[in-house]
C-alpha cells in the first residue's frame, strides 16, 4: 500500500517552532496534506515524551508505529523520532552535526532518554545538545535496540550537517567511523535534491530520504518519502531503508533545491549572493566585506562530487519537485503571505472537493481543478507540474523565492493585446 512518510518534523518544544506543533493539530495537519506516517519529533524531550505516551496508542501489537488514541482510525500513523545535536572536537576541528534518530518502540526511546537524561540537559530543547561524538551515539542507540535507525539530517547545510563546509568531514567513515556500516540512510535537506546526491558515488549504497524538519504545520511534508509497504510496522520501514528496497522506496517529493536556505553561496548580511562559480572568483571570500563567504551546499557538492552533473545511478528511486499549495495560491491570487483568510478559503475549497494535498499536487487532473478553482490556481499548479518556475536562489541562511508567474512577462502580454 503506497503510503507518504514524513520523517523528520518538531513539537512546539523545539527552539523556533510554532505553538500549533501538538499531536493532534499534527495528526489533522497530515489528514488535510495526504500524509500517512509522520515523525513525532522530539521524543527525548520529558514533556513530549510524556504527550507521545499518554495521547499515542500503537496500532497493533507490535508495529511500532502509534495513532492517536482518540483518533477514529489508524490513517495517520507516528513514527518515534527526534532530531539530536552533537557538538564535539575531532580531527582539531569542533564539529556540528544534527542527526536523525527513529526509534522501534516506547520502551527504546525510554532507556536512550534515561541515559541521554543523566548526562546531558534533555530539557533544554526539543532537540537537545549533545557533547558526544556521532560514534559513541551510534553505539549507544544500538547497544539498546538493533532497531535504532541514525542518519544524518539535512546532509550538506554549511553549520550543522555531517558534510557541512563549517563544521563537517568529506567522508562518512571520518564522522561515524566503526559504525560507517550501521548507517543506512541520509537526509537531502531542502538545499539539495537527488540529482546533486547522485554526483557523489560514496552515497550509492545509502537510502537517500527527503523529510520536511518542519518546525509549523503548514511545512509538514514540504519533503516526503513514498512507500508501497506491505505492513504497516516499523519493522518494514527499517528494513526498506536499511536494504535500499527500491520496490518498497518508490520515490521522494522535493523542495525545489533553489528555494532551501544554503542552496548557494554568500553573506545576508552583505546583500551577496553567489554561484559556485562567482564564488570561486573571488576566491571564496565576500566582495563587500572581505570575509570568508558561507559557502553553500551547491559549491559543496561541487567540491566533493566524483561525477558530472546529470549522473543518474543504476535502480534509484525517482523524485517529484513541488511547491505547496497555499503559496501556489497565494501568487495566483496576488496575496504576499500563504496565511491570509482568502488564501486559506480557496485551499479549504479545494481540500473539500479532492480530499488532501498531495492529490491535487500531483495526480488530480488539471481539468478537473479548473472546475472548482480560480483559473489562475488551475495554471498554476500545472505550472509547477511542469517545472515552470522563476527561482532565486537561498544563501546564508535566508530562503529563495520561487515564482511561478513573471510579473513583468504577465503585464507585457496583457499590453499586447490591445
Amino acid at each position: 500500500m503506497q503510503q507518504i512518510a514524513d520523517l523528520h518534523i518538531h513539537s512546539k518544544y523545539s527552539r523556533a517552532c510554532s505553538r500549533d506543533l501538538v499531536l493532534d493539530k499534527i495528526d489533522n495537519a497530515c489528514r488535510i496534506k495526504g500524509v500517512d506516517i509522520i515523525a513525532t519529533g522530539d521524543f527525548t524531550f520529558p514533556a513530549w515524551f510524556k504527550d507521545i505516551n499518554n495521547l499515542l496508542v500503537e496500532t497493533k501489537t507490535n508495529s511500532g508505529l502509534y495513532k492517536l488514541k482518540e483518533a477514529k482510525d489508524d490513517k495517520v500513523k507516528f513514527l518515534l523520532s527526534t532530531e539530536l545535536a552533537l557538538i564535539y572536537k575531532k580531527g582539531d576541528k569542533v564539529r556540528r552535526i544534527h542527526l536523525v534518530v527513529h526509534a522501534p518502540n516506547i520502551a527504546a526511546v525510554e532507556e536512550l532518554n534515561n541515559f541521554l537524561g543523566s548526562k546531558y540537559n534533555i530539557k533544554s530543547d526539543g532537540r537537545p545538545i549533545l557533547g558526544m561524538k556521532s560514534e559513541e551515539l551510534m553505539k549507544l542507540c544500538l547497544s539498546i535496540h538493533p532497531q535504532f535507525l541514525v542518519y544524518p539530517a539535512h546532509l550538506w547545510t554549511p553549520w550543522f550537517s555531517v558534510f557541512g563546509s563549517k563544521s563537517g568531514f568529506n567522508f562518512m567513515e571520518e564522522c561515524f567511523g566503526e559504525y560507517t556500516k550501521d548507517v543506512y540512510a541520509y537526509e537531502t535537506g531542502l538545499s539539495s535534491d537527488p540529482e546533486m546526491n547522485w554526483r557523489l558515488s560514496a552515497l550509492d549504497k545509502l537510502t537517500l530520504l527527503s523529510n520536511s524538519d518542519a518546525h509549523s504545520l503548514p511545512n509538514i511534508a514540504r519533503e516526503a518519502n513514498v512507500f508501497d509497504l506491505d505492513e504497516m510496522t516499523y519493522n518494514e520501514i527499517y528494513q526498506a531503508i536499511k536494504v535500499k528496497d527500491i520496490n518498497k522506496i518508490k520515490y521522494t517529493i522535493e523542495f525545489y533545491p533553489e528555494e532551501g536556505m544554503y542552496h548557494y553561496d554568500g553573506h545576508r548580511d552583505c546583500g551577496v549572493r553567489l554561484s559556485p562559480e562567482e564564488s570561486k572568483k573571488y576566491k571564496n571570500v565576500c566582495p563587500v566585506c572581505k570575509k570568508t563567504l558561507t559557502i553553500g551546499v551547491m559549491n559543496r557538492v561541487e567540491e566533493l562530487a566524483d561525477r558530472p552533473l546529470g549522473f543518474r545511478p543504476k535502480n534509484v528511486p525517482g523524485f517529484v519537485k513541488l511547491v505547496e499549495l497555499d503559496k501556489i495560491i497565494a501568487e495566483a491570487i496576488g496575496i504576499k503571505s500563504r496565511h491570509s483568510a482568502k488564501v486559506q478559503t480557496e485551499y479549504s475549497n479545494l481540500i473539500n472537493n479532492f480530499g488532501n494535498e498531495m492529490k491535487i499536487l500531483m495526480n488530480e487532473p488539471i481539468e478537473s481543478i479548473e472546475k472548482v478553482a480560480l483559473p489562475k490556481i488551475a495554471e498554476g499548479i500545472s505550472r509547477v507540474r511542469e517545472g515552470k518556475l522563476i527561482i532565486e536562489p537561498g544563501f546564508d541562511g535566508q530562503y529563495g523565492v520561487v515564482k511561478i508567474f513573471n510579473s513583468e512577462a504577465e503585464k507585457e502580454k496583457q499590453k499586447s493585446l490591445f
